[in-house]
């Protein structure tokens, strides 16, 4: 069966594994551990766990489909403003006590799996408790995930670089599943908040490095202010292959579509605008796929089945020689 990990965390990882669920895949999603805010930070500082809201996200989206699954959107339920647990989901809860109970974060997340009979595994990129720090260009540092994502600072200022400290160590289940991998996709996601600190991890560039898979980019759609304003395609390749240490991608995956000029005039006003699939992107891919994998009604996103059906059509073409266009479906490939 097909190895396919993905790497990444937030709603990304969520679209992603959404599509590849419906193929018949050896799934494992690699999470980012390093969340600071939300509900997701009051549990983190106050039970001094990882933190459990990517994890549960990556959970959620594999978890069986068939009919109604009631604990699926247990996990997805946020309780409303007017309770005493308002801004909290019953996952990161669950997630939490789970934790308590069995003593360590990796082995709730496995059980949490096997209650949600979840198709395939989600790993912690590690175990240890890190924080995400940036240095901006005017040699300033912003401290924590959530001040980096949602900036109390000027947002037109770049990110120069991104650490963790303490310093992390890789997983070892994740170290295995990368090095077994028929297939790595990185992304897509906040690039400094939800893709990079995976690649922070002492351990994961180098299993990336060293395995045999094909390494698939799924660039963003939008840019985001405060981390990616004014970045191209060829800006978020460039930006990740640094912190792997390669010099190109097998492939990079941009999104073709183009949404109606109403939902972009309200994007623009948040200071995100469309990521352009530029000229400079061939210098970081051996193969560019540019292709309609938005859905776009009220809100700009990947669309989870077009998505798994291009990221397959590439495993068909890259370990079978098949055409990739001949592939190009929403039926699960056997």
């Amino acid at each position: 069966m097909k190895k396919i990990v993905v790497i990444g965390g937030g709603t990304g990882s969520y679209t992603v594994l959404r599509g590849l669920k419906r193929y018949p895949l050896d799934i494992t999603a690699i999470v980012s551990m390093f969340d600071s805010g939300g509900s997701t930070g009051i549990l983190r500082d106050e039970f001094g766990i990882l933190p459990p809201g990517d994890v549960r996200r990556c959970l959620a989206a594999l978890a069986e489909e068939n009919g109604v699954n009631i604990l699926r959107e247990l996990f997805n339920y946020r309780f409303k403003e007017d309770s005493s647990l308002k801004g909290h989901s019953f996952g990161n809860l669950f997630l939490t006590a789970l934790t308590q109970i069995v003593g360590n974060e990796a082995l709730a997340i496995k059980k949490a799996g096997k209650v949600l009979n979840i198709k395939g595994k989600v790993l912690p990129v590690s175990l240890t408790n890190a924080h995400l720090h940036a240095f901006l260009e005017d040699g300033s540092t912003v401290r924590g995930e959530s001040n980096i994502d949602i900036p109390k600072h000027d947002g037109s200022l770049k990110i120069t670089q991104v650490f963790l400290e303490p310093e992390a160590l890789i997983f070892d289940e994740t170290e295995e599943a990368i090095m077994n991998a028929d297939m790595i996709v990185i992304g897509p996601g906040d690039l400094y908040t939800s893709i990079i600190p995976n690649l922070l991890v002492h351990g994961v560039p180098e299993a990336i490095r060293r395995s045999r898979a094909s390494k698939v980019l799924v660039c963003n759609i939008m840019t985001k202010w405060g981390e990616t304003t004014g970045f191209a395609a060829s800006d978020f390749a460039r930006e990740v292959l640094s912190y792997i240490g390669l010099e190109a991608f097998d492939h990079v995956i941009c999104s073709s579509s183009i949404a109606h000029p109403a939902l972009l005039k309200r994007y623009a006003s948040e200071n995100s605008f469309p990521v352009e699939c530029d000229a400079e992107l061939g210098t970081f891919a051996r193969s560019i796929v540019t292709e309609d994998v938005a859905n776009a009604a009220d809100i700009i996103r990947h669309d989870s089945d077009k998505l798994a059906a291009v990221i397959i059509s590439l495993y068909e073409y890259a370990h079978h020689g098949l055409g990739r266009n001949a592939l190009r479906t929403n039926e699960p490939i056997g």
